[in-house]
């Protein structure tokens, strides 16, 4: 149902990061709710806000805190109404929230895949232990150990460009980048070289977006219901069930993705040793209700398997 919605009295302001690819993200989100709701331009105002994650560029994420870096001084701008909803890359967010705020709005899931990456290697199969990798993923880094043990990995930290250059510069032969971020950047020469899952499980909720909001707002709640897609909540929901018994964070490789088929859902997680010596999958099937305990189902098993000291 359309909103009839003053244009003078009704401000929707909008928190992002400031990389280029979060704020594609943030205008995804207000173009869907402009059509939605037949909004205008003026409605709107997005605000970057810079994070700790985004100040600290020299560092392994793990080392100083993990995926919460990105996302603190965005809950805290929504928690304290100096912004009215946030955009987050899914896979960026801890599975915790502050206690009056919720993600219940989901877009559409984009290609969930990472893309192998290289100005001078053809693809993941011509990949050797000559070669360095660049990436700043524990859990990319743990894949490809897995793959390949003694080839090197190096640092790789950035937005999509940032990563781009330092390929050019030779500080790495080849990276990993998400599917998802080169198609709603436009970098399509980018997608050609897509890794299978079967060969590297994506990072949990990767190629999602989500909105958050206060839980109190409840005009803000029902703009949002408009935009909401089912089927992709659905798979978050899963995936992060898992995510949450697994306590994982940048710290931790775990990797996973649920797959929809009319109503059944199909859940695949993946554990990791960071130095890629050992990986633990678990996958199950069940009707899409089901899917926070299909989540938490998988979780456990793996957390039965890799015991106390896995990592």
């Amino acid at each position: 149902m359309k909103s009839n919605i003053s244009s003078n009295n009704n401000l929707i302001r909008i928190g992002t990061r400031g990389s280029p690819l979060a704020l594609k993200q943030a205008c995804e989100v207000k173009n869907l709710l402009a059509k939605a709701h037949n909004l205008r331009e003026s409605n709107f105002e997005i605000i970057i806000i810079k994070t700790t994650g985004d100040k600290i560029v020299d560092q392994p994420l793990g080392s100083i805190g993990g995926k919460g870096l990105f996302t603190k001084e965005i809950e805290e701008a929504l928690s304290k109404k100096r912004i009215d909803i946030a955009v987050h890359s899914m896979k960026d967010m801890p599975t915790k929230q502050p206690l009056n705020l919720v993600i219940d709005c989901f877009l559409q899931r984009e290609d969930p895949r990472d893309a192998f990456v290289s100005n001078k290697i053809e693809g993941l199969s011509s990949l050797s232990e000559n070669h360095i990798v660049g990436t700043s993923s524990l859990r990319r880094k743990s894949q490809i150990l897995n793959l390949m043990p003694r080839v090197r990995v190096v640092e790789f930290r950035g937005n999509v460009q940032t990563r781009l250059d330092k390929l050019d510069k030779g500080v790495a032969d080849c990276t990993f980048l998400a599917m998802a971020g080169l198609k709603r950047l436009g970098l399509n020469k980018l997608t050609s070289r897509p890794i299978s899952i079967s060969e590297m499980l994506p990072a949990v909720a990767q190629g999602i977006i989500g909105v958050e909001r206060r839980i109190e707002d409840g005009y803000i709640e029902s703009l949002l219901k408009d935009i909401n897609h089912i089927p992709t909540m659905i798979m978050a929901q899963a995936e992060r069930a898992m995510l949450e018994i697994l306590d994982g964070s940048c710290a931790t490789p775990i990797a996973g993705l649920a797959i929809i088929d009319d109503n059944k859902i199909t859940l695949k997680g993946e554990v990791l040793k960071v130095d890629g010596t050992e990986k633990i999958a678990h996958k199950k099937s069940g009707h899409i209700s089901d899917n926070f305990n299909i989540g938490k189902e998988v979780g456990n098993i793996l957390k039965r398997k890799i015991g106390k000291d896995f990592f």
